[in-house]
């Protein structure tokens, strides 16, 4: 058994893919139509072949609550693993992001939360070798 897909929920499907591939860096892997929506996600540029990313449109009632819940505790979608979070923290201030979180050492790692402009708050993390 493997993760080959897992999915954020989006406000805007077009927003988010331009979010995430133009700011974040991730590149399109797929994008078919489906009615007023698309089955769209994207990968790594480090593993084209790895798990997609589906940015899932968020219409279904029971996700705007959700949602909600979670930013305004602060909790994270979704958490993606980086080299190094102080310098993507740097990287995405300067293109603009908005973090909730700055990198943070939680002992066994470094972290950073960021706002998507999607509706979703993100973690970044780097694992400290040999913590975890």
């Amino acid at each position: 058994m493997r993760i080959e897909l897992t999915s954020v929920y989006v406000d805007d499907q077009r927003a988010a893919l331009e979010f995430y591939t133009e700011v974040l860096g991730f590149s399109k892997h797929h994008d078919i139509p489906l009615g007023e929506h698309s089955w769209l996600t994207v990968v790594s540029p480090d593993a084209p072949g790895g798990p997609q990313l589906l940015l899932e449109p968020a219409g279904h009632p029971a996700v705007k609550p959700y949602r909600d819940a979670l930013v305004e505790d602060g909790i994270p979608s979704a958490q993606f693993a980086v080299d190094d979070v102080a310098a993507e923290y740097e990287r995405l201030t300067g293109n603009g992001v908005t973090f909730t979180q700055p990198p943070t050492d939680i002992g066994t790692a470094v972290v950073a939360v960021f706002d998507d402009t999607c509706g979703n708050l993100i973690q970044l993390i780097t694992e400290k070798p040999g913590m975890v």
